[in-house]
């Protein structure tokens, strides 16, 4: 009996964690990534570290094709590059919108407003 009570309180806990964290996902699901986060999504774009840091830095293929992919929703790509995930590892917003453009992506959002900065 007390083995049965243990688990049910154990099962009882694990249900609300898992009400808790949907919830919160749910909260998230109308942002600029959908229901991904920004600062999760800015892992994605680790290749483009050095070159989101200095300007005349290489861009590497695996950075542009991560660039690319967020960059079919601009305002997830602009979520992301001033995310505090990119801020704290050293990014430099106004670095990290020359890298579309670096990439010679030919459908990047030009003009794109994020936030005090526009994508070239």
């Amino acid at each position: 009996m007390a083995a049965s009570m243990k688990l049910v309180h154990l099962f009882g806990g694990v249900l609300v964690v898992l009400v808790i964290i949907t919830g919160l996902s749910e909260v998230n699901g109308a942002g600029e990534c959908g229901k991904a986060n920004p600062d999760m999504e800015a892992f994605k774009l680790a290749p483009c570290a050095s070159a989101a840091q200095d300007v005349n830095a290489f861009v590497s293929g695996r950075c542009c094709a991560q660039v690319k992919k967020l960059g079919r929703n601009p305002k997830c790509l602009c979520a992301v590059m001033l995310s505090n995930t990119a801020k704290s590892s050293g990014i430099k917003p106004e670095i990290a919108m020359t890298i579309p453009k670096r990439c010679n992506i030919a459908d990047r959002p030009v003009g794109y407003q994020c936030g005090a900065y526009t994508l070239p």
